[in-house]
Order: C-alpha cells, then structure tokens, then sequence
C-alpha cells in the first residue's frame, strides 16, 4: 500500500506559476514619454559615433579580405596549437614510461631479493 500514489487535488498546477508576478497595468504617458525620449538620445549618440569612425567605405570593401586573412590566421593558429599539444604528449608520455619502468624494475629487484620460504617436514 506505500507504493501508491494518489494525486493530490489541491496542488496548483505550474502552467501559471509566474501569472500573479507580472505587471499588468498600463504605463504613464509621461513613462513612455521619457522612454521615447531615452531612446531617441541612445539611437543619436550611436548615430554619432559612427559618423567619428574614420574611412567607413575602406572598411566596408576590405571586409571580405579581412575574413580570409583571419581564417586563414586561424587555421594557422589551430595547426601551431595541434604541434604544441603534440610536443606536451610526447614529454608527458616520456616522463610517464620512464617512472613505469622504474617502478617495474624495482618490482622485478624486490621479488628477486625476496628470500624463499623454506618448508620444513615434520
């Protein structure tokens, strides 16, 4: 009889856990007004700092070499990367093997050093 599970009624169902945390009223005229207002500010100041920016129509035509020369650099940069991690593979394995050696030989030292032990007959 533990093993069954009756459902219980009065537990709330998730689908409308957040419903009584929104804000359902209307914002202020003067609310959306100085939202309006900030953006409007926001978009201008974006405007502006792209009229600074220096030969906008050089960079626009030598966007696609640039893409090239970062994907080639790239491709590069993920071939020297492969080269390193070789080179770290190989030391660590050295250093690996060589303390697996070590410990073997010392193994094989202790059991040839061991003494027998001898049976005595009664």
């Amino acid at each position: 009889m533990a093993d069954l599970k009756i459902p219980n009624l009065n537990k709330k169902t998730d689908k409308y856990i957040f419903k009584k945390k929104l804000n359902l009223r209307r914002k202020s005229k003067r609310r959306l007004l100085t939202e309006s207002f900030f953006l409007f500010i926001f978009s201008a100041l974006l405007v502006y700092i792209n009229y600074l920016i220096p030969n906008k129509n050089l960079l626009l035509q030598n966007l696609p070499s640039t893409f090239n020369k970062s994907f080639l650099l790239l491709i590069e940069f993920f071939s020297h990367f492969y080269e390193i991690f070789l080179v770290i593979f190989i030391f660590v394995s050295s250093f690996t093997a060589l303390i697996l050696m070590v410990g073997s030989f010392n193994r094989l030292f202790k059991v040839s050093k061991r003494k027998s032990k001898q049976i005595v007959y009664k």
